[in-house]
């Protein structure tokens, strides 16, 4: 039988390295990364069975990673492995294209049957949610507008790379665009969240978890 291939996300070199382990003995660990823009080039690049990844993490966050990854392949599988318990989390990570999300504080005892639900093609959302809060999250009341649903892809990821504290031109260089691209972006984010100043900024993004912790 063939052993799933796994790519893993995380910023957290300690987590990478527990994760591992215990994938160790049913999956074949093909690459590991520390940030979501390197998750995107490599998920596209190695064409994995399954992507492990975190939420929160810098230059790109993974709910705006596994989008991107599942805008250029729609058959990827992808499981979210997150210290947030919020159903919003949940839920925005389940619309970006997850197939399952597993809490760090349980990985140890449920992340083989995560794995093994979601390469089945099923849903797999951590018992520690609770079948009530799993049943609101799939109705109009679940999911908590936030200031970052206002905006484009391409801005969520400038004001992302705005709040870690890069500069135009470091963001530029990311983004690969040129400066006077991020300049406008940063303009139209500013108007449409009614904020002036870049530490306005980072709150925004701070609140809406597009920055790593």
């Amino acid at each position: 039988m063939k052993v799933p291939c796994v790519v893993l996300a995380d910023d957290h070199s300690l987590i990478l390295a527990g994760v591992r382990s215990l994938l160790g003995t049913f999956c074949e660990v093909l690459e590991q990364v520390g940030d979501g823009r390197s998750l995107v080039d490599t998920a596209l690049r190695l064409r994995p069975d399954l992507i492990l990844l975190d939420v929160s993490m810098p230059i790109l966050n993974g709910i705006d990673a596994a989008r991107q990854i599942k805008k250029a392949w729609p058959q990827a599988k992808l499981l979210f492995l997150s210290v947030h318990s919020s159903p919003v989390y949940l839920r925005e990570a389940l619309n970006a294209g997850g197939s399952g999300y597993l809490l760090k504080s349980s990985a140890a005892e449920e992340l083989r049957t995560a794995v093994e639900t979601v390469l089945r093609g099923k849903i797999y959302i951590a018992p520690a949610f609770g079948a009530s809060i799993v049943h609101t999250l799939f109705t109009p009341t679940g999911r908590r507008p936030g200031a970052s649903n206002k905006l484009t892809g391409r801005q969520r990821e400038v004001l992302q790379l705005i709040a870690e504290g890069r500069s135009n031109k470091e963001a530029a260089a990311i983004l690969n665009v040129s400066v006077k691209t991020v300049e406008f972006h940063r303009g139209r984010i500013m108007t449409k969240l009614g904020v002036h100043t870049a530490a306005e900024l980072a709150r925004c993004a701070m609140r809406e978890r597009l920055v790593g912790e």
